[in-house]
C-alpha cells in the first residue's frame, strides 16, 4: 500500500538550496546529510528530495510540487515577515477551484504552490 510521496527537484548547488529551506522556509535535515549530489528536507512530515543536476537552467526549469496546509494564512504571513520572496504571479488568493493558494520560486526556479482548500 502506498504510505507517502516525496518529490525530488533538480538542483545546481546544494548549500544555496539547503540553505533557502532551511534558513527561509522552515524545513529541517531529513536523513543523512553525506550524500554530495543529493538533499532531503523535511518540514510538517512533508518531504522534498533533491538531486544535483550542475547544468541545470533556472530559467528552463519546469520542476514543480503542491504541497497542502491547513494554516495557509498563518503560514503566508510567517514568510513574509522572514523577507521569503513570493512569486510575482503567487500572492495568495482564493482560486476558482476552491483552493486558497500562494506560490515561491526555489533558488532553481521549483515552482512550490502551497494550497489549502477553501
Amino acid at each position: 500500500m502506498l504510505t507517502a510521496a516525496h518529490p525530488k527537484l533538480p538542483m545546481r548547488d546544494k548549500s544555496a538550496t539547503k540553505t533557502y529551506y532551511l534558513d527561509q522556509l522552515g524545513f529541517a535535515l531529513a536523513g543523512s546529510d553525506d550524500h554530495a549530489d543529493y538533499l532531503m528536507l523535511e518540514r510538517d512530515g512533508v518531504q522534498l528530495h533533491f538531486f544535483r543536476f550542475q547544468g541545470l537552467d533556472p530559467k528552463s526549469n519546469y520542476g514543480q510540487v503542491y504541497i497542502r496546509t491547513n494554516a495557509i494564512d498563518e503560514l503566508y504571513s510567517a514568510l513574509l515577515r522572514k523577507g521569503v520572496a513570493i512569486h510575482p504571479n503567487g500572492p495568495l488568493q482564493t482560486k476558482p477551484w476552491g483552493q486558497r493558494e500562494f506560490a515561491l520560486l526555489n533558488p532553481d526556479h521549483n515552482l512550490l504552490t502551497v494550497g489549502q482548500a477553501v
